[in-house]
C-alpha cells in the first residue's frame, strides 16, 4: 500500500514532573528495509515500521518524545513564587533506511529518496512544534505571579502545564492531519521538482 497509509504517525509518550531555557535532547534509530519495487519497500515499512500504540499499526517514521518539567520555588513569609523553572523535551526521531540493491530502478531509486527526505522533514518539524512549546511552558511558568501558598503556587504550575501540553498535543495533531490530506500533492510536486534538478545537473542521478 502506496498511499495514505505510508504517512508519518507521530508516538507521544509524555511526563511532566515538578521539579535556563527549555532544552532539546534528540537522538536518531534507524530501521532497515528491502526490496527492489515500490510495492516491496511498501510491505517492509507496513513490516518493519515503528508501531504506533494510538493507531495500532506501523507507520514508515515516528517520533517519540518526552518533557520533563523541574520547577523550584522560593518562599516568603506572605507568598510562594517560582524561582526557576526548567523544561527538558527528550526526542528519538525513527527512520526507515533503505538496504539498496546494486541495479535498482531509476525510478524506485528516484521515489524512494524523495519519500524518505518527506518523511524526515516531516518528523523534524514534529521536534520543532515540542521544541516551541517546551519553550513556551518554561516561559509560562517563569511568568507566573506569586501565589499565597507553594502548595497554590504548584497547583498554578500544573495548570499550566495541563495547559500548554494540551495545546502542544493539539498542535502535533492537527499537523499530521494537514499533512495527510497534501500527502500525495505533495510526494508527486517533490518528485517533480526533484527530477528537474537531475535534469539540471543539481543534483546527481542516484
Amino acid at each position: 500500500m502506496m498511499n495514505r497509509p505510508l504517512l508519518c504517525a507521530l508516538m507521544l509518550s509524555l511526563a511532566v514532573m515538578p521539579a535556563g531555557a527549555a532544552n532539546l535532547v534528540k537522538t536518531y534509530s534507524y530501521f532497515s528495509v528491502s526490496g527492489r519495487t515500490l510495492d516491496d519497500i511498501a510491505a517492509q515499512l507496513s513490516k518493519y515500521g515503528p508501531e504506533v500504540k494510538s493507531t495500532g499499526s506501523r507507520h514508515p517514521g515516528a517520533t517519540q518524545m518526552a518533557f520533563t518539567t523541574r520547577v523550584s520555588y522560593a518562599q516568603t513569609p506572605s507568598s510562594c513564587r517560582i524561582a526557576n523553572a526548567q523544561v527538558t523535551v527528550k526526542v528519538k526521531v525513527i527512520l526507515p533506511e533503505w538496504r539498496r540493491p546494486r541495479k535498482a530502478d531509476p525510478g524506485v531509486r528516484l521515489f524512494w529518496d524523495t519519500l524518505s527526505a518527506d518523511i524526515k522533514r516531516h518528523e523534524e518539524r514534529h521536534v520543532e512544534i515540542a521544541k516551541n512549546h517546551a519553550s513556551e511552558l518554561e516561559d509560562a511558568l517563569k511568568a507566573t505571579y506569586p501565589q499565597k501558598t507553594c502548595e497554590a503556587a504548584k497547583a498554578k504550575a500544573a495548570e499550566i502545564s495541563t495547559a500548554i501540553l494540551a495545546k502542544h498535543d493539539r498542535a502535533q495533531m492537527q499537523f499530521d492531519r494537514v499533512e495527510g490530506v497534501n500527502f500525495e500533492s505533495r510526494i508527486v510536486r517533490l518528485l517533480r521538482y526533484r527530477m528537474e534538478r537531475i535534469q539540471s545537473g543539481q543534483l546527481p542521478p542516484g
